[in-house]
């Protein structure tokens, strides 16, 4: 690691938070290394007192001290972003952007300069280091930059590339995909109450099923219908279910 690397985040929000920790945990980075900026007073303090990094109110600060700038804003305040730091624009600067439904090519408009940028749509469990981000590069955006951007979400999950007209979907499959399967979670949990399990109990079957369910299709060499089949009996009280 180049001692003179640094990382800056505009927001520190919990995906900010996520991905600074994952940093600081795996090494990629140190405290002195990572700069963050939030117009949340209570958001900087937070983040200022868990980890130690360099913290900032201005978004333009962040631009000049950091070459790497990750944008981790809610996408409907955005623009507004862009159109404040537009003037802290370099030639040098590689832009990463988990900002949800806005495609690089509407960043470029709004800050009206050609640089490297690459879009992430990563998703929740990224707040417990075991998130999946799906990583698109813009045209500027060099190999070096994207290992750049992918080290970064290494440390939160795993990563894959696809192409940027592929991230709406990306979006509906993994970054929605936690509230489907949450969702799905909870009528199991409710469904096992209602015939008279414990609320408690009904939850930690729940979780625990889906916990290992997941594992194993990750570790298994068998397909998911496979995997399906080797649980539904013929008559039995799965393929009944």
């Amino acid at each position: 690691m180049k001692e003179n690397r640094t990382l800056g985040f505009v927001g520190a929000g919990n995906m900010a938070t996520a991905l600074i920790k994952g940093l600081l945990e795996s090494g990629l980075y140190t405290p002195e290394q990572l700069w963050a900026s939030d117009r949340d007073t209570e958001a900087r303090d937070r983040m200022s007192d868990q980890f130690g990094i360099r913290i900032t109110e201005s978004n333009s600060e962040v631009l000049r001290r950091n070459a790497t700038v990750l944008f981790a804003v809610k996408p409907q305040i955005m623009m507004e972003v862009l159109a404040e730091v537009k003037a802290d624009v370099r030639a040098d600067h590689l832009f990463i952007s988990i900002a949800a439904g806005t495609p690089l090519e509407k960043i470029r408009a709004a800050i009206d300069r050609d640089i490297p940028m690459i879009r992430v749509m990563p998703n929740t469990p990224a707040l417990i280091q075991k998130g999946i981000s799906a990583l698109a590069r813009g045209p500027l955006a060099t190999s070096a930059h994207f290992e750049t951007a992918r080290s970064i979400l290494n440390a939160v999950g795993d990563t894959v590339e696809v192409d940027e007209a592929l991230m709406d979907a990306v979006t509906a499959l993994s970054g929605s995909g936690p509230g489907y399967v949450f969702r799905f979670m909870e009528c199991m949990a409710e469904a096992g109450a209602a015939v008279g399990l414990e609320r408690e109990t009904a939850l930690g079957l729940v979780i625990q099923t889906f916990v290992g369910a997941a594992h194993l299709a990750k570790e298994s060499d068998r397909s998911l219908a496979e995997l399906r089949e080797m649980v539904t009996s013929p008559g039995g009280t799965t393929a009944a279910g």
